[in-house]
């Protein structure tokens, strides 16, 4: 099954949380695509001790899973996109979304 999960929230726990879900599709050997709308562009910069975002985003890496992150969100925020997230558009969304089996929103 190929999963695509649309993240729109810089919220440590529902990060965490998105990425727990990813890592867990891959490692049951389906297929996952994250793209970041909105704050959750903000995604390496997210610190809690109790949510290690950062962690488990390597881990999402490690597995295979793509992570993306919309152009429009990182210049309304002034920032440049990470290696691990690089920039996308709303026009990879729809083809993401498109090319899914199931489409989860996290925010």
């Amino acid at each position: 099954m190929k999963y695509a999960i649309v993240i729109n929230t810089n919220d440590a726990e529902t990060v965490w949380n998105a990425l727990r879900f990813g890592s867990a599709a891959l490692a049951r050997d389906h297929r996952v695509s994250i793209f970041l709308l909105g704050p959750a562009v903000e995604m390496d910069s997210i610190g809690d001790e109790r949510f290690n975002v950062k962690k488990l985003l390597q881990r999402y890496e490690e597995l295979g899973g793509e992570a993306l992150s919309c152009g429009t969100c990182l210049r309304i925020r002034s920032m440049d996109a990470s290696s691990v997230c690089p920039t996308s558009s709303m026009d990879e969304l729809v083809r993401l979304t498109e090319e899914a089996d199931r489409t989860v929103v996290f925010g």
